[in-house]
């Protein structure tokens, strides 16, 4: 099979779908595999290291489409990247489609398979390629939450720890899965009072082992409406997989909260969970409403992008040595992750 591994274009995008080591083990199963030039460099991988993996540079974006089957990339493909996709390409990566109906439309007018990473799941409900980028987005959510909340920043002047004689700061999490559970322990471990919503009990139960200043709720509205009015940082990490996301806060409620605070909204890829949120990118992260700062980036792990193209190379690289060996024989797993196939829409969430 040949592979092709193109340079990520989105803005301050840094991840590459596969390191070198990862890479070799396709060529060692005797596949050819094509690498853009210097698609790896801001994770730290260089051309000469692909080269030494058995890989071959290209030198540009169209070359390397028309000479490869399966186009596997980070991010869903934008513009000029959508006019190098052709019918008889297999597209393996993040799609995040249920809140990009134009980009649906687009695949489907095109004619390719399109697998999503995010959709790829096992029998046990479990989402294995999309839980290394979770456990980043939820802890870089409170890294980040806590430098928006300095006054240089334009916040409100919090330490989340607190201090003696000061009160810790207050995070609010909705949703306690991959995202919200990093993001929990995180902000647990800085000293914050933390509150996170789930309806499960029994995450509730494990999320309430993280420290006794972790706080697990059932998300009852009125419940939310009273825990957001008081946070200090708002994250959103609600998920449902292929679905967009189901607004949890209202504009209102983003009005009661004091001046200062911010809000991040992991789910803005899948749509938003807070009604004021919408996509941003690393050039312009930020974005003020109501006196909230909110931080809207639809990539966030591409701010470590050396962390992140490990951790997801090593969940990828088993399902992508399926593909690639039996493409038209594909495991469950893989079949869920298919969105789109032939032009016609494949997964139930999208239809």
């Amino acid at each position: 099979m040949k592979i092709g591994i193109p340079k990520e274009i989105k803005p301050k995008e840094g991840r590459v779908a596969l390191i070198p080591e990862a890479a070799a083990q396709l060529v060692a199963q005797g596949h050819e595999v094509y690498i853009q030039t210097q698609a790896g460099i801001l994770s730290g991988y260089s051309d000469d290291e692909y080269i030494q993996s058995g890989l071959t540079i290209v030198q540009d974006a169209d070359s390397l489409y028309k000479a490869s089957k399966i186009i596997v990339k980070v991010k869903e493909p934008v513009e000029p990247e959508l006019s190098l996709l052709n019918k008889d390409h297999i597209l393996f990566s993040y799609l995040h489609l249920a809140a990009i109906p134009e980009l649906t439309k687009h695949l489907c007018t095109i004619g390719l398979k399109a697998i999503a990473f995010e959709t790829v799941q096992m029998a046990n409900g479990q989402l294995p390629l999309l839980a290394p980028m979770s456990d980043i987005a939820g802890r870089l959510s409170v890294q980040i939450g806590t430098h928006l909340l300095h006054s240089s920043m334009g916040g409100k002047g919090v330490l989340l720890g607190g201090v003696p004689a000061a009160p810790r700061g207050k995070v609010v999490i909705l949703g306690g899965g991959m995202a919200g559970g990093n993001a929990a322990r995180l902000a647990a471990g800085l000293g914050a009072e933390v509150i996170i919503f789930d309806r499960s009990r029994d995450k509730m139960e494990l999320l309430r082992q993280i420290g006794h200043n972790v706080t697990a709720l059932y998300p009852h509205q009125a419940s939310i409406q009273k825990e957001v009015k008081e946070a200090d940082l708002l994250i959103g990490a609600v998920l449902v997989v292929g679905e967009k996301a189901t607004h949890l806060v209202s504009e209102e409620d983003v009005r009661q909260m004091q001046a200062g605070s911010v809000i991040i909204d992991i789910s803005v890829d899948q749509g938003g969970c807070i009604e004021t949120t919408r996509p941003t990118t690393y050039d312009e992260p930020t974005f003020v409403k109501h006196g909230i700062t909110h931080f809207g980036v639809t990539n966030m792990p591409g701010a470590v992008p050396r962390t992140a193209s490990q951790s997801l190379s090593a969940s990828l690289i088993p399902f992508l040595l399926e593909l690639a060996s039996a493409p038209d024989n594909l495991s469950r797993p893989l079949q869920a992750g298919v969105n789109i196939d032939a032009g016609e829409i494949i997964h139930p969430a999208l239809k």
